[in-house]
């Protein structure tokens, strides 16, 4: 077997490692989330700038109550699970096979790897903090600013381990490298809190979950052409939990990603683009969390000077849902969309 078709195998067999995992652990974490009533007591929530929404309120007022929220347990579980599994495979039955399935190394996969796990645990403190109404039930778990400031920490904890045992370069499409020196850490920090707060886009049956499979599964072929193996098996290992999640999160959801998914999803998607060093096509890459965070600022802005709201409800995605889209047909055009600004950035990088 040639070289190519070895790293084939380790990207694929993981995937499908991971997937399998993933839809066998989930009716164990849905019968602990149903039998333990691990959803919101009442729905609704507050916009960013502390006001009311209740147009979201009234269209989703019998979606929040009764659907267990922690579903991304179901996404980075079965991606750990599935590292764990080659790891172990790889010591304890060395051999040619095994070691080459392993892809737990320092220069491509410990940083995701870290990240993943960091988001996933505040994610859950705070969704759990929500759900047993520890905290306040519209306004959520842990604040704003506390969730933040996690990411702040990862992103500084990010930027250190590449500025030391990696590289500080970034690809410019269609130009080159830059060497970004002492501005890596505050460019890292930027993007990084910048990708975190798309993970609003949560909030619709299939949505998030289609979207970030489509991000890694991009970045996972970016990094396979690099020959960036490790990365690429680690960014697929993600799509294929995300794949068994969105088997039972179509409509009707079983249950929602919500921040134990969001935020350990898109702090790793952040590093993943750092560590294929193209960061720059993230914004084409993710559009879609680039429209929702935007859609979001241009609303806070706009109803703060021009007192009058842009969007009926922000972010767009429930602006659609407002004027009448059915939730599924927001769904499966934000896939189109992801699809197709997907393949525009693989165009860039391999003509760039």
């Amino acid at each position: 077997m040639d070289i190519e078709t070895l790293n084939v195998v380790k990207v694929v067999t993981p995937t499908a490692i991971s997937f399998f995992i993933g839809i066998a652990i989930t009716p164990f974490v849905t019968g602990y989330l149903y039998k333990n009533k691990m959803w919101k007591k009442r729905a609704g929530k507050v916009a960013p700038d502390g006001k009311d929404t209740p147009i979201f309120n009234e269209l989703h007022k019998h979606k929040e109550v009764g659907t267990p929220k922690m579903g991304g347990v179901i996404i980075w579980g079965s991606a750990l699970l599935t590292v764990i599994v080659l790891f172990l495979l790889a010591n304890f039955f060395p051999n040619e096979t095994t070691e080459k399935l392993n892809f737990l190394s320092r220069n491509q996969t410990w940083l995701p790897i870290f990240t993943l796990i960091v988001g996933a645990i505040i994610g859950l403190v705070d969704d759990y903090l929500e759900v047993t109404g520890k905290a306040d039930y519209i306004a959520g778990g842990l604040s704003l600013k506390k969730r933040l400031l996690v990411v702040l920490l990862v992103s500084i904890v990010g930027a250190w381990w590449f500025s030391t045992k990696l590289d500080t370069a970034i690809i410019v499409p269609f130009t080159g490298e830059l060497e970004l020196g002492h501005l890596f850490m505050p460019f890292f920090v930027l993007v990084m809190l910048g990708v975190y707060s798309g993970g609003v886009i949560d909030g619709i049956d299939g949505l998030a979950g289609g979207v970030f499979a489509i991000s890694f599964a991009t970045y996972g072929a970016i990094a396979f052409s690099y020959s960036q193996i490790d990365l690429a098996a680690f960014c697929f290992v993600l799509v294929g939990g995300l794949l068994a999640f969105l088997w039972f999160n179509i409509p009707p959801a079983r249950f929602y990603m919500s921040e134990t998914g969001s935020m350990s999803l898109t702090t790793s998607l952040a590093v993943v683009a750092f560590l294929t060093r193209q960061p720059l096509l993230l914004p084409i890459i993710a559009f879609p969390l680039l429209a929702t965070t935007l859609s979001d600022m241009i609303q806070i802005f706009s109803k703060k000077f021009r007192h009058k709201k842009v969007f009926l409800v922000a972010p767009i995605h429930h602006h659609f849902e407002a004027i009448g889209w059915p939730s599924y047909k927001v769904t499966m055009r934000y896939w189109i969309i992801s699809i197709v600004f997907a393949i525009i950035g693989l165009i860039i990088v391999f003509i760039g």
